[in-house]
């Protein structure tokens, strides 16, 4: 007997979940795993439920679809079925990527249809390639350059999604980073390479091998040693730069 194809429900109304529960719950093939109402709890349960299989609601709270997507590890890709009351745009680049999708109002027959393509999809599905497409698809839903508006942050045995806006600065630590977000500050096992490529190149800048700061947080910058410099944030920190990053300093003094 095949295993039970674990599930995930992700919409903000409640309704639209109890419709697609109800519709679940009379295959046996199903076991359902996690009921979301917004993207940050969805992206949150598909990390610690591992569902093989998402019903994500395009628009959320917190995070929308294609964020929620954005945040997930490869090792972790269900397979998704989006659900959308009408998106012309994002309808032909589910088909294009060989998405299956529901549009509002969706009748039981459009939905067993859709339910089997899955099933099919989940038995047999590689989940390199699963997080493949979806890497392909989020290319080309997201808006040329639209940086991320959220980083997760795995701290402390929780995940917070964090508005980059709001992070003041970030520094290296041995094998962990500390990322400064007013008067918290959040401990977390990563690289600061890896937060660099994740963050709007726009808005933060690296300024030392072990320091990213935000622009919009700097209060001041003053002139130091052998043309280094002293940035001093708007937390009161103060950052040394290093001489590999003088250039990009001297460019953001211009």
């Amino acid at each position: 007997m095949l295993p039970r194809i674990r599930t995930e429900i992700a919409d903000d109304e409640p309704l639209a979940r109890r419709r697609i529960r109800d519709l679940l719950a009379v295959d046996p093939e199903i076991e359902i795993v996690a009921e979301c109402e917004d993207g940050a709890r969805t992206a949150e349960c598909v990390r610690t439920q591992r569902p093989d299989l998402l019903f994500l609601d395009i628009k959320m709270p917190e995070l929308d679809a294609f964020g929620v997507l954005a945040n997930l590890a490869e090792d972790c890709a269900p397979v998704v079925v989006f659900v959308t009351a009408f998106d012309e745009f994002a309808l032909r680049a589910f088909e294009v990527h060989a998405f299956d999708y529901l549009l509002k109002p969706f009748d039981r027959g459009r939905f067993r249809t859709t339910l089997e393509r899955a099933k099919r999809q989940v038995r047999s599905a590689d989940v390199g390639l699963v997080a493949l497409q979806l890497q392909k698809l989020l290319a080309d839903m997201r808006p040329a350059g639209a940086p991320p508006e959220q980083l997760p942050v795995r701290s402390a045995g929780k995940v917070r999604f964090v508005p980059t806006r709001e992070i003041d600065w970030i520094e290296a630590d041995d094998d962990v980073v500390h990322i400064h977000v007013g008067r918290d500050t959040l401990t977390c096992r990563d690289t600061l390479s890896h937060l660099e490529a994740r963050l709007p190149a726009t808005r933060f800048v690296r300024v030392h091998r072990s320091a990213i700061i935000n622009l919009a947080r700097v209060r001041e910058v003053q002139p130091w040693f052998g043309g280094d410099y002293v940035i001093i944030m708007a937390d009161g920190a103060r950052v040394t730069t290093g001489r590999t990053y003088r250039g990009r300093v001297r460019q953001m003094l211009s």
